[in-house]
């Protein structure tokens, strides 16, 4: 297969970017979309040129590494699943495609397609953990959890913090990904002690970021490769508010 790519090459953060042309043939229709980079890295360190810099890690749709907005959507055309995760057969011989890097004033770019996603990160020292020492794990049936709610946690909890909900909302917005970390410990008992400092300090620490805000239109849901659900903002706001309100 051949294709026609359009890739954004940016020296840095303060550089200017811009759409570089480049052709690439011979690409089997079983290589992941990262492995077709990779080729054309192969072809351009040949020649002598600068290759292009991209995020990945484990290459199996669990890492949230590979940050690559493709032909206009987060991780490409394939629902529900990461860059690593599409392949070439999806295309057809000839086709021209876009590759840009997720863009968010909160993401800056490192360099071509590698963005630097260290706000999710604070967020998560912000308050997104469970900081009491509990010593040795207990038996699993010490210490029951209903069947609704550990399913609902582990729903939450399989968000890899790729960032595709922030590229894909039109505000830039990461009350998915944060929604996802808060529900993922309020739901579980374990989570309860520290359930209103980590609300209270989660979602500061996101708008200090400088993330968008919400305003409900679904992007983020629809481009999720783990399915993270809106449901998950609603209940970091009921969070939030419960916490933030003071007994007189």
């Amino acid at each position: 297969m051949k294709f026609n790519l359009k890739v954004w090459r940016q020296k840095n953060a303060k550089a200017d970017g811009r759409l570089v042309d480049y052709t690439i043939d011979n690409i089997n229709v079983d290589m992941s979309f990262l492995e077709m980079v990779d080729v054309l890295n192969d072809e351009l360190i040949r020649k002598g040129e600068d290759p292009i810099a991209f995020d990945h890690d484990c290459r199996e749709g669990i890492c949230g590494m590979c940050s690559m907005y493709i032909d206009g959507r987060a991780h490409g055309p394939h629902h529900a699943a990461t860059t690593c995760q599409l392949y070439m057969r999806t295309f057809k011989d000839g086709d021209t495609i876009y590759v840009e890097p997720f863009k968010a004033k909160a993401f800056p770019i490192i360099k071509d397609l590698a963005v630097d996603r260290s706000a999710f990160d604070r967020i998560i020292a912000a308050g997104g953990f469970v900081s009491v020492n509990t010593g040795q794990a207990q038996d699993a049936n010490s210490l029951p959890v209903e069947k609704e709610a550990a399913e609902k946690a582990m729903d939450a909890a399989a968000c890899i913090g790729c960032g595709a909900c922030v590229a894909a909302c039109p505000n830039s917005a990461a009350m998915l990904f944060v929604s996802a970390k808060i529900s993922q410990l309020a739901m579980l008992p374990q989570g309860g002690p520290e359930r209103k400092n980590r609300a209270i300090k989660m979602v500061e620490q996101m708008d200090a970021e400088g993330f968008g805000n919400c305003t409900n239109i679904g992007a983020c849901e629809a481009e999720c490769p783990k399915e993270i659900k809106l449901t998950n903002i609603a209940r970091m706001n009921r969070e939030y508010l419960a916490a933030t309100i003071i007994d007189e």
